[in-house]
């Protein structure tokens, strides 16, 4: 979720590099400086009226990137222009200006293949459903979800049209698809000599909808299709020649050896050059970070390597906790962009690292021959921690680290348009705790046993000070009456709220964990009880008050691209799967978890509902509690959610101010409590 709360846009910027690259140097804006300032204009008038003024600043950074191929499905799968327009005039008070722009590519794969001579059912057969068409195109999933519906086709393509344009219209250079290798199962039946290897699965998927195919890059026929989609790409969307792919997204490559892999970039590169001769490859580097074991200097280096220097972009994806341009000697001199990843999968939940992020950047600057020429924000999922986003879009355009306590004081005071002291007191608070996670490594995955499967092993462990959130939670309540009409201090309250019934969630299981093991079954029944039967209730009501935490909004967004009621059950398969299950036997279960009313009510209230019960039963029939017994149980409950065809709410019920109170006066004396 972006709100807009400048008073005044710097829109117009120098660039100061550290790096130049002339290899870069021709990526320019398609649209001239008139078109870009009367965009500009538009969008400040439209925003703030006459408030507004334009700014001249310098920037160190050529480069301002935003989304990860994920974002496309654990985001923004179901947005229609409207949503589209507003993300992107977000990107523009920003100052993006190297935006990912994937939408639509399924039908010019699909006009390319037909063409080549495959047949719409094995083209079917390949694609996914929307929710899942990002490991797709990544070469990690077929079929799950699909097939793809030809109306979906020619409103992306036509939505994709739409997206350009605007981008273009700020002066921004948006990265199209291009071709990894990974191609259908009928290219065999087409072409029985083509030279393919069938990868393995693919996370926890077997080969029902995993195991892709990929062309060796020596084949021919490698070279040929990739030059084939993107002459169809370039004729079809224009190019700012700028493109991404990537060929191991998550896969160990079949050989290590250098020359192997060397070959395999310089065959995607050629793909590229042959059709745009000022094509860059903008690559994400997440496969060094992620396969550490098989991508030692030497596969690294060849990868890199495959292409011309200064012709491949390298997105430094998880630079805030796994930054990679340190053990790559600057990716072996290809350029890089320091990226901030924050968020798996779209969870909700307070997070931040802001003390990496005020000091990454400039560290990657000052890092000896350091190629870096950018910043960029790569979330598997955005609409959460608006603050997080808030301060690494500021970063591109400092020139040394901000004061964090400062800043944050600002912040609180731009965001409510209020300077009262328990504003910037909770700030602080929560700037130093849950947003200043310093464990290494750590991944954003919400760990919490309220939005995973429940079991008597589960991590109860979280890296801040809860009497920090908890006073933090105090001072936004207590300030709260005044202020319930701003829209951005209610999304605060109900996320604060909503973090600290989190944390009381888990002290809650520990007592249902620690009664059972010890046998007590009153204890159990009290603990049990009051979390299924009060807090939860209470958790559902809080999220169901406000707009932005609405399960019925995601499922409303996704119905309403159908053209017809079969197509509207898929979709909304599709969109219940993708946060839940994660494929049809809970492949990757809750990797996507979101904390939204509706969801808390018929899914994890549900799960929670069945584990206690399960533990009172086996305590009274005196029997071990089988974690595999109870796995095959809730996850009927689970599958039951993804297809009980309810129709949620999508406007918000119930007045906000009146649960907090009611959950604060029940449950913050009782958080305290705790804490000793």
């Amino acid at each position: 979720m972006h709100f807009y709360s400048l008073a005044l846009l710097v829109v117009v910027c120098n660039i100061s590099a550290q790096c130049e690259f002339q290899t870069l140097a021709h990526l320019k804006p398609q649209a001239n400086d008139k078109t870009q300032g009367r965009a500009v204009v538009e969008l400040l008038k439209r925003l703030l009226g006459n408030r507004s003024r334009l700014l001249r600043i310098n920037t160190q950074h050529r480069f301002r990137y935003y989304q990860n191929v994920c974002t496309q499905s654990y985001s923004t799968v179901w947005w229609d222009w409207p949503r589209w327009q507003r993300e992107i005039d977000w990107m523009a008070l920003n100052g993006i200006n190297l935006p990912l722009a994937f939408t639509g590519q399924e039908a010019l794969w699909q006009e390319m293949y037909l063409s080549l001579g495959l047949n719409q059912t094995e083209i079917d057969h390949f694609f996914t459903g929307p929710a899942f068409l990002a490991w797709n195109r990544m070469g990690n999933l077929f079929q799950w979800g699909g097939p793809l519906p030809q109306s979906w086709h020619v409103k992306q393509l036509y939505l994709q049209f739409k997206i350009l344009d605007r981008m273009r219209s700020f002066g921004m250079l948006p990265v199209l698809p291009a071709f990894s290798g990974i191609v259908p199962q009928g290219i065999a039946r087409l072409f029985p000599k083509a030279n393919l290897t069938k990868l393995p699965p693919w996370s926890h998927f077997n080969c029902s909808y995993s195991c892709s195919y990929t062309l060796e890059p020596h084949d021919p026929l490698f070279h040929q299709i990739g030059s084939m989609f993107l002459s169809q790409l370039v004729k079809q969307f224009g190019t700012d020649h700028v493109y991404n792919t990537d060929t191991f997204n998550e896969m160990t490559p079949a050989s290590s050896d250098p020359a192997s892999l060397s070959a395999v970039s310089h065959a995607v590169f050629a793909t590229m050059t042959s059709v745009d001769p000022q094509a860059i490859w903008l690559m994400q580097g997440w496969l060094f970070v992620h396969d550490a074991a098989f991508w030692k200097p030497a596969q690294i280096q060849a990868l890199l390597h495959g292409v011309p220097i200064g012709r491949m972009i390298v997105l430094d994806l998880f630079a805030e906790s796994m930054p990679a341009f340190s053990f790559t000697k600057s990716f072996y001199g290809q350029p890089f962009i320091w990226c901030m990843l924050h968020n798996f999968g779209g969870n909700s939940g307070l997070f931040g690292t802001v003390e990496s992020l005020n000091s990454g950047p400039f560290e990657a600057l000052a890092f000896p021959n350091s190629t870096l020429v950018g910043l960029g924000l790569a979330p598997e999922g955005i609409e959460q921690n608006p603050v997080v986003y808030e301060l690494m879009s500021e970063l591109a355009w400092r020139k040394e680290p901000v004061n964090l306590a400062k800043w944050v004081s600002l912040y609180a005071a731009r965001r409510y348009g209020s300077t009262h002291e328990n504003l910037t007191a909770a700030w602080k608070l929560l700037f130093g705790s849950v947003y200043n996670c310093t464990v290494p490594h750590y991944k954003n995955h919400n760990h919490s046993p309220l939005v995973h499967r429940p079991s008597l092993r589960m991590t109860t462990e979280v890296w801040y000070q809860r009497a920090d959130l908890y006073e933090a939670w105090r001072l936004l309540y207590q300030a709260a009456r005044p202020l319930m009409a701003q829209e951005t201090f209610r999304y605060d309250l109900v996320d604060v709220t909503r973090q600290a019934l989190q944390l009381l969630t888990t002290d809650y299981y520990r007592e249902i964990r620690d009664a059972f093991q010890a046998q007590k079954l009153p204890e159990l029944l009290t603990a049990g009880g009051v979390l299924v039967y009060d807090l939860f209730p209470e958790l559902e009501r809080l999220l169901s008050s406000d707009g932005h935490f609405l399960l019925g909004t995601w499922l409303e967004r996704a119905r309403s691209l159908a053209l017809d009621e079969v197509e509207a059950r898929l979709y909304d398969m599709n969109a219940r799967n993708q946060i839940t299950l994660w494929g049809p036997e809970g492949n990757i279960l809750d990797y996507a978890s979101k904390e939204w009313g509706g969801l808390m009510e018929d899914y994890y209230s549900q799960r929670w509902s069945l584990f206690v019960n399960t533990l009172v039963e086996c305590l009274d029939k005196g029997r071990p509690f089988r974690q595999d017994a109870f796995n095959q149980a809730v996850f009927q409950v689970e599958k039951g959610f993804v297809f009980n065809s309810r129709k949620y709410p999508s406007k918000p019920q119930g007045d906000t101010y009146d649960i907090v109170s009611r959950i604060f006066l029940k449950y913050y004396p009782n958080a305290l409590k705790r804490l000793k």
